[in-house]
């Protein structure tokens, strides 16, 4: 297994990777996962700790695995450490950050131009809410981020963004401020619109609205927000 810091800055196989894919340890629906990796095209493929789990059922090889590997099986981590062309990074369990903000910061020092992450969302509620929080770190680095499972997509935005109905996940977009403003909200598109108006943290007013047209627009001039695309 390679020291993480050896492995920062280089192509994985003499390939330069800028489409990332993470699977973490969370909860995935394996049909819907395995459908949207065939439908997306991902250019680098990475295993956060037990994330490997779903990529051995799913019969696909990460080309990287990163982790201090405390949650996996063992009988998973042997399959792994059998294959061919993985890059492995080891991480001490005594550590500051989670197995998937290492592997999102791995992406980002290889090249990462645009990552989505599985596995992402489940049962622990603050294993989520870290996860969201860990969009921000895309967002600093103008890299798009999303957080995809079978009912929801999840992003961080700091300006506006356009959201086509022929192209939108779910029936649904809820727009959660996220700084304690977000100033000069205009929303076109929608089933409820809103003008220059300023969202405020610790309310739902954006919750549930639902796109009327062709294509959905939502602006601002200052503050972040979570987009949430939800299923149902």
């Amino acid at each position: 297994m390679t020291d993480r810091s050896r492995f920062s800055g280089t192509a994985i196989g003499g390939r330069i990777m800028n489409n990332y894919l993470i699977v973490t340890g969370g909860q995935i629906d394996d049909s819907f996962a395995i459908r949207w990796i065939n439908e997306h095209s991902f250019e680098g493929i990475v295993a956060s700790d037990s994330g490997m789990e779903f990529y051995k059922r799913a019969g696909i090889k990460p080309d990287m695995i990163i982790g201090d590997f405390d949650s996996v099986k063992a009988e998973t981590l042997d399959f792994f450490r059998n294959k061919d062309n993985i890059h492995w990074i080891k991480l001490n369990p005594m550590k500051d950050d989670t197995d998937t903000e290492a592997a999102i910061r791995l992406a980002i020092e290889n090249g990462a131009e645009d990552i989505t992450l599985l596995g992402a969302t489940g049962s622990r509620i603050d294993h989520m809410l870290a996860n969201i929080e860990l969009l921000g770190i895309g967002l600093e680095r103008k890299i798009p981020m999303q957080i995809i499972d079978a009912n929801n997509r999840i992003r961080m935005i700091d300006s506006g963004i356009v959201i086509r109905e022929a192209e939108q996940f779910g029936r649904y977009v809820s727009l959660i401020p996220y700084s304690m403003e977000v100033k000069n909200v205009t929303l076109k598109g929608f089933k409820y619109t809103l003008e220059n108006y300023t969202m405020h943290k610790f309310n739902s007013l954006g919750i549930s609205n639902e796109i009327t047209a062709d294509e959905a627009q939502i602006s601002f001039t200052d503050g972040i927000m979570v987009v949430v695309e939800a299923a149902d």
